[in-house]
């Protein structure tokens, strides 16, 4: 489980936005983790498991504070899940930006499929959808982005 600590962060980071809540959002994930140990099946993905468990723990934070935040009359989650810009770096700044400009369900499989190396199975199983389904979000994902970015200068 140590070992996949950094893609648990990375996707964490994808999910948040925030290091100190990805940090806290993987915290949860291993104490879940461990706590539901005897519910992972050996010879299955651990990896895929994490993820769905790390997956349903923000979803579930997300609900809890828009309840919160709701009763409390304060901002709303979105505004306050946003990334400080000081902490931005030029490249990895646009290239996150520009997924911040898909859909949620795209970018996650997007992140899934392509950041985290993850199959169209292993991630379908992660969101709970079909194959065809994953394959679909993460295609869209991709021509959108490649409409954002616009032609590309031909290289020699």
């Amino acid at each position: 489980m140590t070992t996949l600590l950094p893609d648990l962060r990375a996707f964490a980071r994808f999910l948040t936005r925030d290091a100190t809540a990805a940090d806290d959002l993987v915290q949860d994930t291993v104490v879940r983790a461990l706590a539901g140990l005897s519910s992972f099946q050996p010879g299955t993905n651990l990896k895929a498991w994490l993820f769905t468990i790390q997956r349903n723990g923000f979803y579930e934070q997300i609900r809890r504070h828009k309840r919160e935040t709701r009763m409390l009359g304060a901002q709303t989650a979105a505004s306050e899940m946003q990334a400080p810009e000081a902490h931005r770096r030029s490249d990895l700044n646009d290239l996150q930006r520009m997924l911040w400009t898909l859909p949620p369900l795209l970018r996650e499989a997007l992140v899934l499929v392509g950041a985290q190396e993850l199959s169209h199975d292993e991630a379908a199983a992660i969101c709970g959808v079909p194959v065809g389904t994953m394959k679909a979000r993460v295609s869209r994902a991709r021509s959108q982005l490649a409409r954002t970015m616009g032609p590309q200068p031909e290289q020699d």
